[in-house]
This record gives C-alpha cells, sequence and structure tokens, in this order.
C-alpha cells in the first residue's frame, strides 16, 4: 500500500505530525533597482512601484518609510515591491542613488 498521496499525519508516540514547507526564496535580481509608474487596477490613480531591491522585510519596511516620507505621500510594501502613490519617480531616484543603489527608470 505505497501510494505517494499517504503520508504519515499522527503518531502516538509524539501526536500530529506536521510537515514543514521550505520557505521560497525571493529571486536575486541583476543589482539594478527599478522604478516604474502603474494605473492599472487602481481606477486611474498612478503609483510607482521600486521593484528589486534585495532586501530583507524589515530593512524594507524601513526603505519604504524612508521614501514615503521623503515623498510627503503615502505607499505601501507588497511582494517584497514599494508602492508610492503619485508621479514621484525623480525624487524616488534621487534617494535611492544617495542610499548607494544602481536605479533605472523602467516604462514610459
Amino acid at each position: 500500500m505505497s501510494d505517494q498521496n499517504s503520508r504519515l499525519v499522527y503518531s502516538t508516540d509524539i501526536g500530529r505530525i506536521v510537515e514543514e514547507k521550505p520557505k521560497p526564496e525571493r529571486p536575486k535580481g541583476d543589482g539594478t533597482v527599478r522604478i516604474r509608474r502603474e494605473t492599472a487596477g487602481r481606477k486611474g490613480k498612478g503609483v510607482c512601484v521600486v521593484t528589486g531591491l534585495d532586501l530583507d522585510d524589515s530593512e524594507l519596511n524601513k526603505l519604504a518609510a524612508e521614501l514615503k516620507k521623503k515623498c510627503g505621500c503615502g505607499g505601501a510594501v507588497k511582494e517584497s515591491n514599494i508602492e508610492i502613490q503619485g508621479d514621484k519617480r525623480d525624487v524616488i531616484k534621487q534617494h535611492l542613488e544617495t542610499k548607494g543603489f544602481q536605479v533605472k527608470l523602467a516604462g514610459g
């Protein structure tokens, strides 16, 4: 009765057995931070999306807070990308370059 879908889920010695799933790793970028402007799915309101940052979650949140304060607008961190409300690409690019990142403006 060796089936691929069968696995041990409970043992009388230790109780319920929880299978640990491997944590997905973030893809490593090419070292370039890209800033693009998006309006799709936002009822015509534009946001600047900063992608390509190889930072952990706490550093990403800290950088997002700095960018929001520098631009004087709102934003969020979603799926390891930073979204800043409005078209502030030039301000974001200047701030990231002073931090030592290599930055490109992507899209139109």
